[in-house]
């Protein structure tokens, strides 16, 4: 499953040369992984608030190749590339127009909020089906 978000780069978002700050980038794909759940059709609030999941992330990376500048449409291309027991990796991709800016990716737990500790639990067949096209 793919998504892709667009976002233009606020004036917050840069530093004082108006290139984009890195650690809005982790934000940015904190942000697409959370739009590519809502165009699955499972939007995280629904599932924190009626079912008390929620994906914390794991292990978050990013790659820097071109910068970002203040005022610029960034698009970020996400895309489900593993999906484990109870774990799975989205790949993000910045690009403006043909540029690639940067990529990075997350692995994200799907976590229960309901006892005394958030605990990771497998991912439900219906889930994985509508992630894998079924």
């Amino acid at each position: 499953m793919k998504n892709v978000f667009s976002y233009k780069v606020a004036w917050g978002d840069a530093d004082a040369a108006g290139i984009v700050f890195y650690p809005h980038f982790y934000r940015w794909m904190d942000q697409a992984t959370h739009e590519l759940f809502d165009v699955a059709g499972l939007p995280t609030v629904k599932l924190f608030k009626d079912e008390r999941v929620g994906l914390p992330i794991l292990e978050a990376h990013c790659r820097f190749e071109k910068p970002v500048f203040f005022g610029t449409v960034i698009d970020i291309e996400s895309t489900l590339l593993e999906l484990h027991r109870k774990v799975f990796k989205i790949r993000h991709r910045f690009k403006t127009g043909d540029t690639l800016n940067a990529t990075g990716y997350e692995v994200r737990a799907w976590t229960v909020f309901s006892g005394d500790r958030p605990k990771a639990v497998p991912i439900p067949e219906e889930v994985r089906a509508l992630f894998q096209g079924e």
